[in-house]
């Protein structure tokens, strides 16, 4: 491990070349906005909302899994990279259900949020409403995958921290869809073992807990940076005192 020194949005900056350029970002304080992306998680680039400019490149870049380079130069809010994930958040909305009135994380979403901060009024593109089925088998959750935004976080916390394998990614295009064990009721599942992770993970409505009603649920994200400091720095942290 090594220091690298930087150049975001004219800002001269340091940080560990083993860590993304969004995490030197975020220690320093520069908001790049993310749905995919979760402390504790591995990365899988998915939403690519964090895309940033890199001086030298014609290409944009990801940051959640992109190493720093010594004198790399390079933006995070220009006009074009405004544009881009803007269309991002439109193309998310067409491709689901995403009626924040009747959604009981209304208020307490991720992308409700990033929509909000990109001003977002009207979707530029046509309704796709593909059928996607609503799972209310298991005895405390639901997962609804209209309002599903495949960011896979329900997909890796079960499997890399949880270790219990339930969810993966099925079919193709605008029918991919995350499933229980081989496409089977999430209630049949005998590996799930009911802990919530993935609904508590979950950025938006997808995923939650029976009985909850419009607005009404906020969900707690910091257990998964509590548990991996445990397990891998073996320290254990007040989570209310560091937020």
């Amino acid at each position: 491990m090594a220091i690298v020194t930087l150049t975001i949005n004219d800002e001269h900056l340091s940080g560990n070349d083993s860590d993304s350029i969004l995490t030197i970002a975020r220690q320093h304080k520069i908001h790049i906005p993310t749905l995919c992306h979760l402390d504790g998680l591995s990365e899988v680039g998915a939403c690519r909302l964090c895309l940033v400019e890199v001086e030298g490149s014609s290409k944009l870049t990801p940051a959640c899994s992109t190493k720093p380079v010594e004198g790399m130069v390079l933006h995070t809010n220009t006009d074009r990279l405004q544009r881009y994930r803007r269309m991002i958040i439109e193309l998310l909305a067409s491709e689901g259900n995403h009626q924040c009135a009747v959604c009981v994380v209304n208020n307490h979403c991720e992308l409700q949020n990033l929509s909000y901060e990109m001003n977002l009024q009207y979707v530029r593109f046509p309704y796709l409403y593909p059928k996607k089925e609503l799972d209310a088998s298991h005895k405390d959750f639901i997962i609804d995958r209209n309002r599903c935004i495949l960011c896979t976080r329900c997909v890796r916390v079960c499997h890399e921290v949880e270790g219990a394998h339930v969810w993966d990614i099925a079919h193709r295009g605008i029918r991919c869809e995350i499933v229980s064990g081989l496409d089977d009721p999430w209630g049949d599942s005998e590996a799930c073992t009911a802990c919530g992770k993935c609904v508590l993970v979950c950025p938006v409505g997808a995923l939650i807990e029976k009985g909850a009603t419009v607005a009404e649920m906020e969900k707690k994200r910091d257990f998964l940076r509590y548990i991996v400091t445990a397990r891998q720095k073996r320290e254990w942290i007040d989570i209310h005192e560091e937020g």
